[in-house]
């Protein structure tokens, strides 16, 4: 499997977050596992969260943690949600 571009990424993790609609958010390792082999998955999120990052720069999703929105130009450690923004 060849590894996604990030329009690739940036696409699901938009489909995914409309699918779930604005008031539902989901886990980045969602994108991750549906583009990625099941063995290798985790070795792609930084992939993941720097393009849903740059996604919620643009006002198109929030990252979540506990519930509350993260700054998107900050590194965060420890799990985070996304929903449309």
């Amino acid at each position: 499997m060849s590894n996604p571009d990030d329009t690739t990424i940036a696409e699901t993790l938009m489909a995914l977050a409309e699918h779930r609609g604005r008031d539902k958010s989901f886990c980045p390792s969602e994108a991750a596992r549906a583009l990625y082999d099941p063995q290798h998955w985790r070795d792609h999120m930084d992939d993941v969260r720097r393009v849903a990052s740059d996604l919620a720069c643009e006002g198109r999703l929030d990252m979540l943690a506990r519930g509350q929105r993260l700054c998107p130009t900050v590194a965060h450690r420890g799990p985070i949600r996304l929903r449309l923004g």
